[in-house]
């Protein structure tokens, strides 16, 4: 699984970040961004909790 996060709908908020650290972090303009190319299978379940999460649904599933 691949997922990526629409940089004009990012908030900031952290929410992914809290939930999965190892699939997301802040970039350098303070937003989140995917920091693996693929989503490892055990962290899939913690990738589709982030994409629920998000309140204004910047996360997708590519």
């Amino acid at each position: 699984m691949k997922v990526s996060v629409d940089q004009d709908l990012c908030i900031a908020c952290g929410a992914c970040i809290d939930l999965a650290p190892d699939i997301f972090d802040w970039n350098d303009e303070g937003l989140a961004h995917v920091i693996v190319e693929k989503v490892p299978e055990d962290a899939e379940d913690l990738a589709r909790e982030a994409i629920e999460s998000c309140p204004t649904d910047a996360i997708k599933e590519i």
